[in-house]
């Protein structure tokens, strides 16, 4: 399924980022392409997201309003079972949700394991607009959302629960084995999924943008691993792990195996790694040879993926295993990327 690739030397990095490091300083700040919005979201079925971020983005709109319209798509979604309403379960049977934005300004909200809540992404930005902290966790987010205005629904579908319940028949939690599963259930027809099992892809809406005023915004969602331990939280509401935005450099998101994206600080890698002077595209590549090298035994069997834009407007992906794609929305209209991956 996944072919071997060579690794990357781990000293390349730090030589190359030196070099244009130091070119970049003499050059002075990053070019600003204004007037040129873009959106990008992970996986090929977000390009209805791409599309409500757009009726803002291609408006004039803010960055951070357009993301966060987005990802409310695959939320609301019943279809999608990595976001949200449909979103699979715990191995309790819960739907636990995790969600963080951040603007321009690098300010920031998060919710952690929140159950009920169609929305989480409203509630993230909430918390960075309404609160003195940045992360509000399980029943103590829900507290807040309800004190809020929003209104407790029951997330868990008839589909997603059957497919708990057939996961119950063996009750073996392995990431990996649990996507192999769902493939088999696919093939017989018994659970829709928006993309190819087989290819190690899976959970999470990543979404960044940079608005018509050069200034960007993020945001990031998902129900999680399906089957995880109650109150597991991957990477997907941490800044810095799953989302990372500085309005001076660019903005990226990540996606698959959280635990090994929270281990990098991965998409804090990306922007850091276009700091000094790497395009979108090698600075995803750093971030995942930084988890390939964490894995040196089982790499192969860990997908991974970022994607990342910057503030001249270019953007790029990369992934562990090969089968990541990306939606790129601008002016000219929307396409799917699929990317280059460490194993090809």
């Amino acid at each position: 399924m996944i072919n071997r690739r060579k690794f990357i030397r781990a000293s390349a990095f730090t030589g190359f980022a030196s070099l244009v490091g130091s070119k970049l300083k003499a050059a002075g700040e990053p070019v600003t392409v204004k007037g040129q919005p873009i959106v990008i979201s992970t996986w090929k079925p977000n390009v209805k997201a791409n599309k409500a971020a757009w009726e803002i983005l291609g408006s004039g709109g803010r960055a951070l309003d357009a993301v966060v319209q987005g990802v409310q798509v695959p939320e609301a979604d019943p279809e999608d079972m990595s976001v949200g309403y449909g979103g699979l379960p715990d191995r309790d049977g819960k739907v636990t949700l995790d969600s963080c934005v951040m603007d321009e300004f690098g300010q920031c909200g998060s919710v952690m394991a929140i159950e009920n809540i169609m929305h989480p992404v409203l509630v993230a930005r909430l918390v960075m607009e309404k609160t003195p902290h940045v992360q509000l966790v399980g029943a103590g987010a829900l507290q807040f959302a309800l004190s809020q205005g929003f209104k407790e629904e029951n997330l868990l579908t008839e589909q997603s629960e059957k497919a708990w319940r057939e996961w119950l028949k063996k009750s073996k939690y392995d990431p990996m084995e649990t996507l192999h599963e769902m493939d088999k259930l696919i093939q017989k027809q018994q659970v829709p999924y928006p993309w190819p099992v087989p290819d190690l892809n899976h959970d999470t809406i990543g979404m960044v943008a940079m608005d018509t005023n050069g200034n960007l915004g993020g945001a990031c969602t998902t129900s999680g691993m399906a089957y995880k331990m109650h109150g597991r939280v991957g990477d997907s509401p941490i800044i810095g792990a799953g989302l990372f935005v500085d309005n001076e450099i660019g903005a990226a998101s990540s996606t698959g195996v959280g635990e090994e994206v929270v281990k990098i600080c991965g998409s804090h890698v990306v922007v850091e790694a276009m700091r000094h002077g790497m395009s979108p595209l090698e600075a995803c590549k750093e971030a995942v040879r930084r988890i390939v090298k964490n894995n040196s035994k089982n790499a192969k069997d860990v997908q991974v993926a970022f994607l990342a834009v910057n503030k001249k407007g270019e953007h790029g992906g990369f992934s562990v295993a090969p089968g990541f794609n990306y939606c790129v929305t601008t002016k000219k209209g929307t396409i799917v990327i699929d990317t280059k991956s460490w194993f090809s």
